[in-house]
């Protein structure tokens, strides 16, 4: 089945419904939101508790939209949305077919900061939870496991700077992603993850 935005093609996944644009945006666009977003985004160092133990996060983030969320024992209280997040807010919306009233925004500084394994399944997000990933600046590896089946092998995506990795149906039951740090040298990377919060 074709996506009815022809940027998008499906990475074939059992048990999964995972759509990637490599060049959603142009360069130039890309180029401009990245600076744009590094320099408008209130990013925040933020800890986390993991074992018990508070835990500095390997990145900068910031959460804007209209319902706060909770991960990791981190309750995010949303910013106001800025002109330019609503911006690609639509873009994304129109392209994808869905709504989505929440963002959560990463800045990745180099190789070491990275995102371990994980599943975008807190209850707020629903059963089958459509998440659209945006990304700008460096390329980084994307990296998508099975959660049940170990004989599936690990399937990694180079996400490219003006790239969209649109997950929907069963992924996050089904799978786990992360973004594997690397001792390459690499330059910076910001993600937006629209995501639609529910309550």
């Amino acid at each position: 089945m074709a996506h009815p935005d022809n940027r998008f093609h499906k990475i074939p996944m059992p048990d999964a419904d995972v759509w990637y644009a490599p060049a959603f945006f142009t360069p130039e666009q890309s180029e401009l939101y990245y600076n744009q977003l590094l320099e408008q985004v209130n990013w925040q160092q933020e800890h986390i508790k993991l074992f018990g133990k508070a835990v500095v996060l390997p990145r900068l983030t910031a959460w804007y939209g209209d319902k706060s969320y909770t991960y990791s024992g981190l309750k995010n209280q949303p910013q106001p949305w800025l002109p330019l997040l609503l911006n690609l807010k639509t873009q994304v919306e129109l392209a994808t077919n869905h709504t989505y009233n929440s963002v959560l925004l990463n800045l990745y500084q180099d190789g070491q900061s990275g995102m371990g394994w994980h599943s975008d399944d807190e209850p707020e997000l629903g059963a089958e939870p459509t998440i659209a990933s945006v990304s700008f600046g460096a390329p980084r590896r994307f990296g998508f496991r099975h959660k049940q089946n170990r004989a599936i092998k690990n399937l990694y995506l180079t996400v490219a700077p003006g790239s969209v990795v649109l997950m929907q149906g069963p992924t996050q039951h089904n799978w786990q992603h992360a973004i594997p740090k690397t001792a390459k040298p690499t330059g910076k990377r910001i993600n937006l993850t629209f995501r639609s919060i529910s309550g």
